[in-house]
């Protein structure tokens, strides 16, 4: 599950930073600044193509979001295990609530941290890519996304010699969470500014940076 990782401090050099929680955790606050510098740079770039202010902010910061809110949850859960290593053996649980129910079994606090990790893990890819793609403006299209990306992590989980168990419920929580936050974000969908046809400055033809929304031009 995806909470099954090492807590350890930040002594041990890098590997402090990049191979523990706490490390990836101080990583993702200390890079918000630089994520929220991308968002104005690239809004910047569409609205001087010609995009409407609210649709170059709004395409910008879900481009930026996406990246921001998932690299940091799937680093955390392709951290190794305990005991890491060639020696370790993979294991593998394919029959659905199997460890859902052994976790509720340990107690509810163990039981939130595992299920709430585990639903938030593509949460954000759920929620901002209907804002950044027409195509994804669908449920059933994110949860196929997001069941796809569990796949492919467990997969990697259970390649990897890490240590960590690749589970049916993981594959289950993941594409819930990317459900339910794309369900969120539909209060907040602009039409016009989803991917699709483009009007520039100018008109013509030209595909600028702004070019990949269909927001009107100022």
């Amino acid at each position: 599950m995806v909470l099954g990782f090492r807590r350890a401090g930040l002594a041990g050099g890098w590997h402090g930073w990049v191979g523990t929680f706490n490390g990836v955790a101080l990583i993702t606050v200390a890079v918000l600044p630089l994520a929220a510098l991308a968002v104005w740079v690239l809004a910047r770039r569409r609205r001087a193509a010609g995009t409407a202010p609210a649709c170059a902010w709004r395409t910008s910061l879900a481009e930026v979001g996406i990246v921001y809110g998932t690299v940091p949850a799937v680093w955390m859960i392709m951290l190794p295990g305990g005991r890491d290593g060639a020696a370790s053996p993979a294991r593998v649980r394919l029959v659905p609530l199997q460890d859902l129910l052994a976790i509720i079994a340990a107690g509810p606090l163990t039981a939130t941290g595992q299920i709430v990790g585990n639903l938030l893990v593509f949460a954000a890819l759920g929620f901002l890519a209907p804002l950044r793609f027409a195509a994804l403006a669908s449920t059933p299209r994110i949860l196929a996304l997001a069941a796809g990306c569990s796949i492919l992590v467990e997969i990697a989980q259970y390649v990897l010699p890490l240590d960590r168990v690749s589970s049916m419920d993981d594959v289950l929580l993941n594409t819930a969470g990317a459900g339910l936050a794309a369900l969120a974000s539909r209060r907040v969908r602009s039409p016009s500014c989803s991917t699709g046809g483009s009007r520039s400055r100018g008109g013509g033809g030209g595909r600028g940076v702004g070019a990949d929304t269909g927001c009107p031009g100022r």
